[in-house]
């Protein structure tokens, strides 16, 4: 199984503040529901409750320490207790927040880097990452246009 993480954040790795987004970027939610669409997508519990409802389409786990039960998702105690849960699946998508990225980043294979070419002020942010331990397999860089008003870019970085 292929433990992958997806993100976006900004130059300053800045991911999120009053955990809402922090920039509509069109195409960058394109690309996360097309990469997720079919496959399992793990988040906390805060992550959950930003976006509101299961992810259509896909298996749902969140991940919290309270025994709580939430409707169309699977709720387990920890990054590696969802990742058991999936045994057997190709790939796998941890999608936030920040707490969990930081505890998913050592079991992960893939990263699903979207990167905005801005700072933006946040208060949670993606870890550093050790340039020793991943390289960039793939990039596309995108200039802004009517919709989509930064420049960005999709990386994939694997673990070395």
């Amino acid at each position: 199984m292929t433990t992958s993480i997806i993100v976006a954040t900004a130059k300053n790795h800045a991911i999120g503040k009053d955990n809402k987004l922090l920039w509509y970027l069109p195409n960058d939610l394109k690309h996360f529901k097309d990469v997720t669409t079919g496959h399992t997508v793990i988040m906390g519990r805060k992550t959950y409750e930003s976006v509101g409802k299961p992810l259509p389409k896909r298996r749902n786990i969140v991940v919290t320490q309270q025994s709580i039960t939430i409707e169309g998702c699977e709720v387990a105690g920890s990054i590696e207790d969802a990742l058991e849960l999936c045994a057997g699946e190709d790939e796998v998508f941890i999608v936030g927040g920040a707490q969990i990225y930081r505890q998913a980043i050592p079991l992960t294979d893939r990263i699903y880097l979207t990167v905005i070419d801005q700072d933006f002020d946040g208060d949670t942010f993606f870890p550093e990452l050790d340039p020793q331990e991943w390289k960039e397999t793939e990039r596309e860089n995108f200039e802004p246009d009517e919709k989509n008003k930064y420049r960005y870019s999709f990386i994939t970085l694997e673990r070395r």
